[in-house]
């Protein structure tokens, strides 16, 4: 009997990645059988998602004869398509420690924290010749740290932007608006007083992504 395919890509997208969420590697094979769908729209899905960074293959040592399988398993980017509850975490934290310890602790703690940033990022930049290689660099952090970062060159060319297409931090900034503020002074000692660093968009207030403006200061 033919196996009946779902036409709902979407749907047999996530299928797939459920799957390989619980039952860890399996071949499209194994995949196809559980999941009642023909091994070539199981394909399909997988190669669509190895493109977009959420799966990826490992041979299995072939038994006897015949060609290795292709073991299909989740990356680690694709965690990011399951529920997390470190939002909810880092919300409840900082309105208990607020709370506990007062607005002066939590600014202070703040502070302590955007210095240490500041100076990480410095020293990740500190070799790059022009400011288009030090935002550069800075996009690619933010980009490790979940932000999904890129670097641009302003339209008039005098100075660079850094765009910030996703925040993960999102629920913990609508929480404590000390976060953004600290987050734009953050970048400005990053870059120094040679620059001027202005945010342009932002998230938290409607706009689809937070963007900062980085030009040679007056």
């Amino acid at each position: 009997m033919a196996k009946m395919q779902n036409t709902d890509t979407g749907q047999t997208r996530r299928r797939i990645i459920t799957l390989l969420k619980q039952s860890g590697a399996l071949s499209a094979g194994t995949m196809a059988q559980d999941l009642g769908l023909t091994a070539m729209a199981v394909r399909q899905q997988l190669y669509a998602l190895e493109e977009d960074g959420l799966a990826a293959w490992q041979s299995e040592t072939a038994s006897g004869r015949g060609r290795p399988n292709k073991l299909w398993m989740l990356t680690d980017d694709a965690q990011r398509l399951f529920p997390d509850a470190h939002q909810d975490l880092a919300v409840d934290l900082i309105t208990t420690f607020r709370e506990t310890l007062g607005d002066a602790a939590f600014d202070a703690l703040l502070e302590t924290r955007g210095k240490k940033q500041a100076a990480a990022y410095q020293a990740a930049l500190a070799d790059a010749a022009s400011l288009a290689e030090r935002t550069r660099r800075l996009a690619a952090l933010r980009t490790a740290e979940g932000y999904m970062a890129i670097a641009e060159p302003l339209p008039d060319g005098d100075g660079w932007m850094l765009i910030e297409n996703h925040c993960p931090v999102c629920s913990a900034a609508r929480a404590c608006s000390g976060i953004c503020a600290n987050e734009l002074e953050v970048f400005q000692e990053t870059f120094g007083s040679a620059y001027t660093v202005r945010r342009t968009d932002h998230i938290l207030k409607g706009a689809r992504r937070c963007a900062y403006e980085i030009r040679p200061g007056d």
